[in-house]
């Protein structure tokens, strides 16, 4: 493909030579390191590393051009544009046939419910059309039943668009996936038009990134800039930036604020499910959901009206949700065969870890115990808060290791206590202590279960990994809880 074919939509300053841009490439890259002959180079600035440091050493690879923000001091040519990250994204998407549109978009953004939410539609929207659907999120990507891989977590936008031309060209009609702040500020996702945008709600979260709550919220108010349906959850502080944000139609969804067009009345939680009633200006339906949790009933609320503007009536769209099993990591209740129950979930964030206790207590006989720690690394400030809120609502609280990454968990696990009241110098007390190995929390939390007790494994969820330093290691939580209940019952048989 020639140059001039990728470039009519980025923002160019200069090429150092018009004959470049009739140029066949074989291929776009970001990095030098994999960088190939003839392929075109975009040099991004990174938080670690600066792409413009190595162009010198992509064009000793025989790169054909370089995009750029700084003129190049080696003898190579290249387009200079205002901002190279956008233009990867121009480009690439270029490269791949524009794929997302030719599917209906659907993008989803908030602090906590975007993973729930883009399972919900997408087995709403097979249920009821028999298609495939597109998904990119947190918990991996997938075509249909198919899991597709990807290098990274959130992709960037060449490896974005190379996963969505795999959808459009396996015949996807819908992609659903997760919109972080951090692919909107990075514009991993710039120039993609979105058919619907959902705004969940905005807690405390990434501000080490974005600095304060109110650049996070522009940040997420980016989605709704580009999306042509806005979803918009107004019982949140930050609905109404949401909405002035979002040029097309907006619907509004919520359990307090009446005015919404969408509400969820009469709630009844329970320990493995919500049932409500959604009520809209036209009908009244009932919902039932095998998740529990009074923010499945806001998830359930978001992902209804949303599935509506897509043409589905309520009785489908109910009659879905009611079938809808549960999602990985996400409140899930785990098989242990005992009389106690066992729940993980991806909760790491204060407002998520308040949520998922407060369900973990409804219709609950017994205790709730719990076991998490905060990630290495990361927003600081959120450690004392998730401290303080674990050991409020739970019985009794082991605080361990999640991620550490490069901080010291000891540390990590100190700024947690910090935040919980009449802390003794021991280091633990009547409702809660430390453990540093997470293996060892967890068994020794299950070792502590009582009948009708309640046990949250909280922070990694559907994660099967630990990242210890600058290295990844195997590990899952609910391997863990499997091979311990395991090796307990081989031993009670042995002794017996």
């Amino acid at each position: 493909m020639q140059i001039c074919q990728l470039i009519n939509n980025i923002d160019i300053i200069k090429i150092s030579d018009e004959n470049i841009i009739s140029t066949d490439i074989t291929g776009i890259c970001c990095n030098s390191e994999t960088a190939l002959r003839g392929e075109l180079f975009v040099a991004v600035k990174g938080y670690k590393n600066d792409g413009h440091d190595f162009i010198e050493d992509a064009a000793a690879k025989g790169v054909a051009c370089v995009i750029c923000e700084v003129s190049p001091t080696t003898d190579i040519p290249y387009i200079l544009v205002s901002d190279s990250r956008k233009a990867l994204a121009g480009v690439s998407a270029a490269w791949f046939g524009d794929p997302a549109d030719k599917m209906k978009m659907i993008g989803i953004t908030g602090t906590n419910g975007k993973t729930s939410c883009t399972y919900l539609i997408k087995h709403i929207l097979e249920k009821c059309n028999a298609g495939k659907v597109g998904l990119i999120g947190t918990i991996g990507n997938k075509i249909g039943d198919r899991e597709i891989s990807a290098t990274l977590t959130t992709p960037d936008s060449y490896e974005l668009q190379s996963i969505l031309a795999k959808m459009a060209m396996e015949g996807c009609q819908y992609v659903v996936m997760e919109v972080s702040s951090h692919a909107l500020c990075l514009s991993r996702v710039y120039g993609i038009s979105y058919d619907i945008g959902i705004f969940t709600n905005l807690t405390p979260e990434h501000l080490d990134f974005h600095n304060t709550m109110d650049e996070y919220a522009d940040a997420k108010a980016l989605l709704f800039k580009n999306s042509k349906k806005s979803i918009i959850n107004i019982d949140d502080n930050y609905s109404q930036l949401m909405i002035k944000s979002s040029p097309g139609k907006v619907i509004t969804y919520a359990i307090e604020n009446s005015e919404a067009d969408i509400t969820g009345k009469e709630i009844n939680l329970y320990s493995n499910k919500v049932e409500f009633c959604a009520v809209t200006p036209a009908v009244k339906s009932f919902i039932k959901v095998h998740i529990p949790g009074l923010f499945t009933v806001y998830n359930a609320l978001a992902v209804m009206a949303a599935m509506l503007e897509t043409g589905l009536d309520e009785k489908s769209i109910a009659d879905s949700l009611s079938t809808c099993q549960g999602i990985s990591g996400r409140a899930e209740v785990l098989s242990t065969g005992c009389d106690f129950t066992v729940i993980v979930d991806y909760a790491h964030t204060p407002d998520a870890l308040m949520n998922i206790l407060e369900a973990a207590r409804t219709q609950n006989s017994g205790r709730v115990i719990t076991v998490f720690g905060c990630g290495g690394d990361r927003d600081k400030a959120k450690r004392p808060v998730m401290g303080k809120i674990a050991t409020q609502l739970s019985d009794f609280t082991i605080i361990t290791s999640d991620n550490p990454r490069t901080e010291d968990p000891q540390k990590i696990i100190s700024d947690i206590t910090s935040g919980i009241e009449d802390k003794p110098q021991s280091q633990t007390s009547e409702n809660y202590t430390t453990i540093t190995d997470r293996k060892v929390a967890i068994c020794k939390a299950i070792d502590i279960l009582t009948a009708g007790d309640v046990l949250l494994i909280a922070g990694k969820g559907h994660e099967t990994y630990q990242i210890l330093g600058e290295e990844k290691i195997f590990f899952s939580d609910r391997e863990v809880v499997e091979e311990y209940l395991t090796a307990i019952r081989k031993d009670i048989r042995n002794r017996a």
